[in-house]
């Protein structure tokens, strides 16, 4: 790979960066032509290219596709066929995606230096965050991972999530000592595959660490925020552990068990109490900053779909801990870093590392005009894609990848505008997933119109001290016309607890129609003048519905890394589960306005 080794510490890997970037263009070029170099056997570009290795024939003759054009590649190599059919690596693993951010779960393919390009995109993160906050390897970090337990293919190779695949390598296993990464969870916690038994541990490690504990985080937003969950309802049994020094027996877990001894082996009762006292305030409001007092930031996906937990973040750390969303990846590839990371959520930006894999763009205009024209099965022309360095300041973009491991021209569905460049390297803000979209009639509401819609209905709420922690939205079609539904959890801050004063009916029904007013034209001229769409419906959940949600994808094959709640649903069976926590139900009162 261009980033020759993993072990960039310090400066060094700062200086790293600056190359990479400083020759953005000639790098891309590079990897593109060693991928050739190594694939252009395979059965699946001989059929474009015939055996070339020109870049020029790629571009020409290589089709944009989807996962509907490679999986039946990808399920040939799980059978148990040759690597061959798609790259001239043998294929190690398969990376499972969330299946929470589409229909189905994907399976991409994976090759033993993939591990390497993940590692050396990692070693980067702490060199960056020690020019803005110094001093972190002075105590611990507090991150709370997970493993999903494995599956196999038919042929038997291993079937698990990207950081199931890191966490259980030599990489990670095997890695060295490291003051900048330092962390509470004994490794075995991690490994464990039972969620519940690994995030007790977890946070029973970072509880005992309190006073050592300088930042804290998750991979995404909503796992942090799980936690808290968790430590609502588990404090008074941490508290026991670490008074009486032993491990709760529904830990049944050996490795769990026998790397946590060392931990609490000797009571603390005067610790028990500090947590104890702190625990029982009537509010949470700051929790995390009473409980790790030390702590100077909190890490975790803040963009995208997550930014809706940002409220409840601030909630819990009192507004006074930076978000920080150190890097930008998949499962198909990994992407670049976030070189202030200290940016507001809003202002986060991703500079694309070169050395990576192969980046093409698909142009959805300056404006995102075109973000509701493309649909993700329609065939989008080679020719009108653009190289990374020839990206616009401030237009939207569809990213397209090539990997080593044998993905062509891939669109990963993400939608991304164009904020700066990095020398010659462009940076990105993450915009949505272009396959999550609510659709009745010629509307086409995506995740981030969704997103901003809610954002604005849900000031509504804050008079009355509730909070909108959670949602997801489905199109019901069942009666005509059809209508969108949303799924609201709400929570109130003197308890951050469900309580048992709902909300007055026009606040929520003001709701309604704050979401349907900021909604585009195309959808309030279908509600209002058409009159193909029902009056939106915002459907009240019980406290907990949204874990209850998480815990079926999961069950269904998700990762807890993962996870991402899925903005539509799609599925019956959630559906389901939604709909039997309903409490109440509101509809928007008047339609929105449109003006011709």
């Amino acid at each position: 790979m261009d980033g020759k080794k993993l072990e960039y510490t310090g400066e060094e890997a700062l200086k790293e960066i600056e190359r990479l970037t400083a020759k953005a263009g000639r790098v891309q070029l590079n990897i593109l032509k060693e991928i050739l170099s190594r694939n252009s056997k395979t059965e699946y570009l001989s059929k474009y290219m015939k055996g070339s290795k020109d870049v020029s024939a790629f571009k020409q003759c290589v089709p944009v596709v989807t996962y509907k054009a490679i999986q039946p590649y990808i399920q040939r190599i799980s059978n148990g066929e040759d690597s061959s059919l798609l790259t001239g690596h043998p294929v190690t693993e398969m990376l499972c995606s969330s299946g929470t951010s589409g229909r189905e779960p994907k399976m991409m393919p994976s090759i033993a230096e993939d591990l390497d390009r993940r590692t050396f995109l990692y070693n980067l993160i702490m060199p960056i965050m020690n020019q803005y906050v110094p001093g972190l390897d002075e105590g611990k970090a507090m991150f709370l991972y997970f493993v999903k337990a494995e599956m196999s293919t038919p042929c038997g190779l291993p079937a698990r999530t990207v950081l199931t695949s890191y966490y259980k390598s030599s990489h990670f296993k095997c890695r060295s000592p490291d003051p900048f990464n330092n962390c509470t969870s004994p490794d075995q916690t991690i490994f464990c595959n039972d969620s519940n038994q690994s995030m007790y541990c977890q946070l029973l490690s970072g509880l005992v660490h309190r006073h050592q504990v300088l930042r804290l985080g998750a991979v995404f937003a909503s796992a942090f925020l799980r936690a808290i969950s968790f430590l609502e309802r588990n404090w008074i049994n941490f508290c026991n552990d670490i008074r009486t020094g032993q491990l709760d027996p529904l830990i049944t877990d050996p490795e769990c068990r026998s790397s946590m001894a060392p931990l609490i082996s000797v009571p603390n009762p005067s610790l028990a109490d500090e947590i104890n006292e702190i625990c029982s305030l009537p509010s949470w409001k700051g929790i995390v900053c009473h409980l790790w007092p030390k702590a100077k930031y909190i890490e975790a996906v803040v963009t995208g779909s997550m930014a809706q937990y940002i409220p409840a973040l601030e909630y819990y750390s009192d507004g006074k801990l930076p978000l920080v969303c150190t890097m930008y990846a998949s499962s198909e590839c990994y992407f670049g870093v976030n070189l202030k990371p200290l940016s507001d959520p809003a202002d986060v930006s991703f500079t694309l590392l070169p050395n990576m894999g192969y980046f093409e763009f698909i142009p959805l205009g300056e404006n995102g005009t075109r973000l509701m024209n493309i649909d993700e099965d329609e065939e989008v022309r080679s020719d009108k894609l653009v190289d990374l360095v020839q990206v616009r300041l401030g237009c939207y973009y569809e990213l397209v990848v090539t990997t080593f491991a044998g993905l062509n021209r891939y669109r990963i569905g993400d939608v991304l505008q164009v904020t700066g460049f990095h020398n010659k390297a462009p940076q990105f803000r993450f915009i949505c997933r272009r396959n999550v979209v609510l659709s009745i009639d010629t509307d086409k509401t995506n995740e981030e119109d969704l997103h901003k819609s809610v954002s604005v209905a849900k000031k509504l709420l804050e008079p009355f001290n509730a909070l909108l922690v959670e949602y997801t939205s489905y199109a019901d079609t069942s009666c005509l016309p059809g209508h969108y539904v949303l799924y609201w959890e709400i929570i109130y801050h003197g308890s951050m607890v469900d309580s048992t004063a709902p909300l007055d009916d026009k606040v929520m029904q003001e709701c309604c129609i704050a979401v349907e007013e900021e909604l585009d034209y195309i959808y309030r001229r279908c509600r209002t003048y058409d009159k193909s769409i029902g009056p939106l419906e915002i459907r009240v959940v019980e406290a907990g519905t949204f874990d209850a949600l998480m815990d079926y994808f999961i069950s269904q094959g998700g990762s807890i890394n993962q996870y991402k709640t899925p903005r539509c649903i799609k599925s019956n069976k959630a559906l389901k589960l939604l709909d039997s926590n309903v409490k109440a139900c509101f509809f928007s009162p008047r339609d929105p306005k449109w003006i011709p």
